[in-house]
C-alpha cells in the first residue's frame, strides 16, 4: 500500500511509485502514434475523415466512464472489505488477550501463540504461499500434515485447547464461552477473506469492458483529426491514459491481498498482531512496526 504524505503538486505529477502508468505505458503509446498516422493521412487527403461525426465517441465515451466507474466501486469495495477484515482480526485478537488473562499461565501463552500462527498462516494462504512454514515457527507442535487450510486447523484446535481447559474447570463456562466467540469473530473474518480472494468479478464483464475500452481508444483519432490537426494525438493520450488507467487500477484492486504496490499491507498487519501477542506474553524486545520502504508498505 502506498504512504505518501508529500502533498507538493509537482512531486505528486511526476511521481511513478503506485501508478498505473507503467502498466499503460504502451498501450498509450500505440495509441499515440496510431493518431499521429491518422492525422497525417488527414493532412495529406483531407477528405478521408471530414464525414466521421464525434457525437458517436461522445455517446459511447460518456457510457463508457459510467461502467468504468461501476467496476473501480466494485473493486474498491473488495480492497476496502479486505482491509475491514482484517481489523476485525486485529479486533477480535485484543479482545482475546485481554478476555484469556484468567487462563493459566503456560496454557494462555500457547493459546496467545497459536492465534499468533494463525494470523501468519492466513496472511501466508491469502498471497498463495506455504501456511506451515508461516506458522511453524510460532506453533511447535504443528505438523506438515495438517491439511490445505492450516489457518482453520489452528482456530480449531484453539477451540479444543479452550474447551479441555473449561471441561477441566481451569476456566468458567461464561469464560469460554467468551473466548469462543472470539475465535468465532476470527473464523469469519478468514471465511470473508477467502470469498474476496477465491471469488473474482465476472469475467464476461471484465473482458466486455476491456475490449470497449481498446476499441474506443483505437478509433477515437478517427474523429478527432480533422478538428483538432495535430492536437489529436495529445487529447488521444489524455483519454486513452485515464481509460486504460481506471481499467488497470480496478484489475489491481480486485485483488487486494496481493504483492503488488496498491495492495493492502498484510505483513504489516500481522506484524501488528505480533506486537499485541508478544506484549501479553511479557516479551520486552518487541519487533519494531513495519515501516514504508520506497513509499510502499507492504
Amino acid at each position: 500500500m502506498i504512504i505518501r504524505r508529500d502533498t507538493f503538486w509537482f512531486s505528486t505529477l511526476t511521481m511513478r511509485k503506485g501508478s498505473i502508468v507503467k502498466r499503460v505505458a504502451w498501450r498509450c503509446l500505440l495509441i499515440t502514434l496510431l493518431a499521429c498516422v491518422i492525422v497525417l493521412v488527414e493532412k495529406h487527403y483531407p477528405s478521408t475523415f471530414t464525414k466521421v461525426s464525434a457525437t458517436p465517441f461522445t455517446l459511447l465515451g460518456l457510457s463508457l466512464s459510467i461502467f468504468l466507474s461501476f467496476r473501480n466501486n466494485a473493486c474498491y469495495a473488495r480492497w476496502w472489505e479486505g482491509r475491514q477484515m482484517w481489523g476485525k482480526i486485529i479486533i477480535e485478537v485484543r479482545s482475546f488477550i485481554r478476555e484469556s488473562i484468567a487462563l493459566p499461565e503456560p496454557a494462555r501463552r500457547a493459546a496467545l501463540y497459536q492465534l499468533l500462527g494463525f494470523a501468519h498462516a492466513l496472511g501466508a494462504r491469502l498471497r498463495g504461499a506455504s501456511e506451515y512454514r508461516a506458522a511453524k515457527p510460532w506453533v511447535a507442535e504443528l505438523s506438515d500434515d495438517g491439511g490445505d487450510n492450516i489457518s482453520d486447523l489452528l482456530l480449531r484446535q484453539l477451540g479444543e485447547r479452550c474447551a479441555i481447559l473449561a471441561k477441566e474447570g481451569q476456566m468458567s463456562e461464561w469464560r469460554y464461552i467468551t473466548l469462543e466467540q472470539r475465535l468465532q469473530g476470527l473464523s469469519e473474518a478468514q471465511a470473508n477473506c477467502e470469498r474476496i480472494k477465491n471469488t473474482p468479478l465476472p469475467f464476461p464483464y471484465t473482458l466486455l469492458l476491456h475490449r470497449t475500452t481498446f476499441l474506443f481508444c483505437l478509433l477515437l483519432p478517427i474523429a478527432m483529426a480533422e478538428p483538432l490537426g495535430w492536437l489529436a494525438p495529445l487529447f488521444t493520450t489524455m483519454v486513452s491514459y485515464t481509460f486504460f488507467g481506471l481499467d488497470a487500477i480496478a484489475t489491481e484492486l480486485e485483488d487486494p491481498f496481493g504483492m503488488e504496490d496498491n495492495d493492502l499491507p498484510i505483513d504489516a498487519l500481522i506484524r501488528t498482531v505480533e506486537r499485541e501477542i508478544l506484549a501479553a506474553t511479557g516479551t520486552k524486545a518487541l519487533p519494531p512496526p513495519l515501516k514504508p520502504v520506497n513509499f510502499v508498505l507492504s
